[in-house]
């Protein structure tokens, strides 16, 4: 039962990457947090690191699932590489920092920090004006400085929560003026360099340093990122009907509700 259910959540994080640039991040920890919980013993070393796991583990994902939808992206026109380039550098050295930093951290201090950024995100987007509806200003290119500031804090909590970072880049690029299918599009790509650095830091685990069982590279489920790798793949050829097909405020609020559900079953997720 445990490769379908991976399966499933990578067919549905392929969709959401696609669609919403979620790099998969945001669905795929919260469900895989709680898999872990349900199919490892309570105190056993797995469930103790399931949230380091669930997270490095969307990172590794990340790097095929971002790859592939920003290829469909590229060939669909939909993507700003004068405004990717200048923020690429600045993720992959934040993300450096942030996916150290959660070897430091424990796995309850991680879903508390996953709770709040969700929580913050939904308040701001809803609450502040520029999300569900631009004003329809054109979208500018940053400055080196910009890009940078933006960047480094992007890159470290998108591989310290596993997120991939759109929910960081999207609503930047939203409230600069672009579209949802441009924001999102632009999600991908900048979520490659995050998942590269965070990969390489979790993959580099001392093996020494806990005892989770055969499986795993450093915190890496290496079969549980197959199975979702495959799954994601297939989710996207299902969603590519859809690119560039979604109004633009409908797509604004979909993306909403995706986080609003992905909060509810990390609320759920251990309790």
């Amino acid at each position: 039962m445990l490769y379908p259910l991976l399966g499933l959540f990578g067919l549905c994080a392929g969709v959401t990457t696609l669609l919403f640039g979620f790099g998969g991040g945001f669905f795929a920890v919260p469900l895989l947090y709680a898999l872990l919980l349900t199919s490892h013993g309570a105190g056993t070393a797995v469930a103790e690191h399931a949230m380091q796991i669930a997270v490095a583990t969307s990172a590794t994902v990340m790097i095929f699932s971002s790859t592939l939808a920003t290829w469909r992206h590229h060939r669909a026109g939909s993507l700003r590489w004068d405004l990717v380039r200048p923020l690429a550098p600045a993720i992959a050295v934040g993300a450096l920092l942030g996916a150290w930093a959660a070897l430091y951290v424990t796995s309850a201090w991680l879903r508390g920090l996953f709770i709040g950024y969700l929580l913050l995100s939904l308040l701001d987007a809803w609450l502040r004006p520029g999300f569900v509806r631009t004003g329809g200003q054109a979208l500018a290119e940053m400055s080196r400085t910009g890009a940078t500031l933006a960047g480094l804090p992007i890159g470290a909590l998108a591989a310290l929560l596993g997120v991939g970072g759109s929910v960081m880049t999207v609503p930047l690029m939203r409230r600069r003026g672009a579209s949802m299918r441009t924001a999102t599009a632009m999600a991908n790509p900048l979520s490659l360099p995050m998942a590269l650095a965070a990969t390489l830091v979790y993959a580099l685990v001392p093996s020494n340093q806990t005892d989770l069982g055969s499986g795993l590279l450093g915190l890496i489920d290496l079969r549980a990122a197959l199975v979702m790798t495959v799954g994601a793949w297939l989710g996207m050829h299902l969603a590519a009907p859809l690119l560039g097909r979604i109004p633009d405020h409908v797509h604004a609020r979909a993306y909403l509700a995706l986080l609003a559900c992905v909060l509810l079953v990390m609320l759920l997720a251990g309790n």
